[in-house]
C-alpha cells in the first residue's frame, strides 16, 4: 500500500480528531505551495493569507466573512502547527474517551468561533487592527473541556512528569492572560475566548446540556441534503429490471399456490401446514396485497 493510499484509508477509517489534523496540515501544505507560486510570480504571500485570516476590523470580516471559518483550520508557521497538532491529538484521544467525534468537530467550531468573537471585541474595544490566524483557540477550548471533564487524569510530560490535566489548562489559560500585553496580544486573546467556550461546553455537558445539539442537527440535515442530491433515484424496474417481469410472469403461479395452501387450511386446519408452507403463504399473500 502506497502512502497516498495509507492517507486516504487513514482519513476514511480515522476519527474526528484524525480527519481535524489531516485538514489543518492539508491547509498549512496548500498555503506554502501557492504561496511559493506566487513569489516566483513576483507576488506578496500577504495575497494568500489575507484570504484566510481573520481581520478584526468587523467591516473587512463582513466583505470576507469565510475567514471567521478558515482562520481556524490555517497555520503558516511549521512550530505554531506542530505545537497545536500535538496538543490537539493529545487532548482530543482524552477528549473521545467520553465523548463523539461529532461533539468534537462542533466543539472545534465553537471554540474557534468564541475565539474569533473575543477576539474582535477585543481589537475593536482597545482601537486596534490586527490579523487572527491558526487553530488555537478552537485547541485551547477542547484543551480546557477535556479538563474540566477529566480533571485528574494525568499526563506525562518530558523532564516534569505526570501532570494532572486541570493544572495544565490552568497554567496554560494563565500564560495567556500575561502574554496580552505582548506581540501577539490578539492571539492570546483568543486562545481564552477558546478556553471559555470550552468551558461553558463542559459545564453544561455535567449538567446534562449539549449546548453542541444545534450544529449536529444542522450538519446531520446537510448531510441528509447532501445524500439525496448526490444519489442517483432510479425506477424499481431500473434497479431490478427483471422485478416487472417476474411479477407478472409469477402472479397467477403465486396465486394458485396461495389456493392450494389455503385448500389445506381448509380441510387439515392451519397446524397442518409444513413450516415451508406457513412461510409460502406468509410471503404470497404479502406479495399480493
Amino acid at each position: 500500500m502506497g502512502i497516498i493510499d495509507q492517507l486516504k484509508y487513514r482519513w476514511t477509517t480515522g476519527s474526528m480528531l484524525v480527519k481535524l489534523i489531516f485538514i489543518n496540515i492539508a491547509v498549512f501544505i496548500i498555503l506554502h505551495l501557492i504561496t511559493l507560486i506566487l513569489l516566483l510570480a513576483g507576488i506578496s504571500a500577504d495575497t494568500v493569507l489575507a484570504e484566510v485570516e481573520l481581520p478584526s476590523r468587523i467591516d473587512l470580516m463582513l466583505t470576507r466573512p469565510w475567514t471567521l471559518f478558515t482562520y481556524m483550520f490555517a497555520q503558516y508557521d511549521l512550530f505554531h502547527i506542530l505545537f497545536n497538532m500535538l496538543w490537539l491529538y493529545w487532548f482530543g484521544v482524552i477528549f473521545l474517551l467520553a465523548d463523539t467525534s461529532k461533539r468534537m468537530l462542533a466543539l472545534y467550531i465553537y471554540c474557534g468561533l468564541g475565539g474569533a468573537l473575543l477576539f474582535m471585541a477585543y481589537y475593536n474595544a482597545m482601537d486596534m487592527y490586527g490579523l487572527l490566524i491558526g487553530s488555537s483557540a478552537s485547541v485551547i477550548g477542547i484543551v480546557t473541556a477535556t479538563a474540566i471533564r477529566h480533571p485528574d487524569y494525568k499526563m506525562g510530560l518530558m523532564f516534569i512528569g505526570e501532570i494532572s490535566l486541570k493544572w495544565l489548562a490552568v497554567i496554560t489559560i494563565a500564560i495567556d492572560m500575561f502574554s496580552i500585553g505582548g506581540s501577539n496580544a490578539g492571539g492570546h486573546v483568543a486562545h481564552i475566548g477558546g478556553a471559555i467556550t470550552g468551558a461553558l461546553y463542559a459545564v453544561s455537558q455535567k449538567k446534562g446540556v449539549d449546548i453542541t445539539r444545534p450544529f449536529s442537527a444542522c450538519v446531520d440535515g446537510c448531510v441528509n441534503i447532501w445524500r439525496r442530491i448526490t444519489t442517483p433515484r432510479k425506477k424499481s424496474a431500473e434497479r431490478n429490471p427483471s422485478a416487472g417481469q417476474a411479477k407478472h410472469a409469477t402472479g397467477k403461479d403465486m396465486e394458485s399456490s396461495l389456493d392450494e395452501i389455503l385448500d389445506k387450511v381448509k380441510k387439515s386446519g392451519y397446524g397442518a401446514l409444513t413450516k415451508e408452507e406457513k412461510q409460502r403463504l406468509f410471503d404470497v399473500s404479502k406479495r399480493i396485497k
